[in-house]
């Protein structure tokens, strides 16, 4: 599935205008579209991104907030679905969806696994127990060979 990516252009929480692939290029990144009204997201997937950013070292690890509708989510809005009140990665804001339509995501949360090069290597879609071995699997596989 490898489909190299230029730019990644999303909103830091703060609002300044960001690309991910100029922060990021150089080292495995595992990119998690996520809603905090969705309860896969916040009850599993996030969980699970800072896990793999413990145990994958070599990895970067970033979520971008994606919404649906007219409701505009604040930096507070994100920062409280954080028992500790901080980020445990970075996080940015999909305007209008432009990402989440880029990486043809099929709902939510969905997960893109792209190189070191800055290739797609894979998209995985869901939080459940099937959905977090591919993934694992697959970071395995990414990390492994960016040694």
């Amino acid at each position: 599935m490898q489909n190299k990516i230029e730019k990644i252009r999303v909103k830091s929480l703060d609002g300044d205008p960001v690309d991910l692939m100029e922060i990021y290029s150089g080292k495995p990144l595992l990119i998690l579209f996520f809603n905090i009204q969705c309860l896969g997201c916040t009850g599993r997937a996030i969980p699970l991104a800072y896990d793999c950013l413990q145990e994958f070292k070599n990895l970067n690890v970033v979520a971008i907030h994606t919404a649906f509708g007219k409701k505009v989510v604040t930096k507070d809005d994100i920062i409280n679905i954080f028992t500790l009140k901080e980020l445990p990665f970075p996080i940015y804001l999909d305007i209008e969806n432009t990402n989440y339509k880029k990486f043809d995501c099929e709902g939510m949360p969905h997960w893109i696994l792209m190189d070191k090069e800055g290739n797609v290597t894979r998209s995985i879609f869901g939080s459940q127990d099937g959905s977090q071995t591919r993934l694992i699997y697959a970071l395995e596989e990414l990390t492994k060979e960016a040694e």
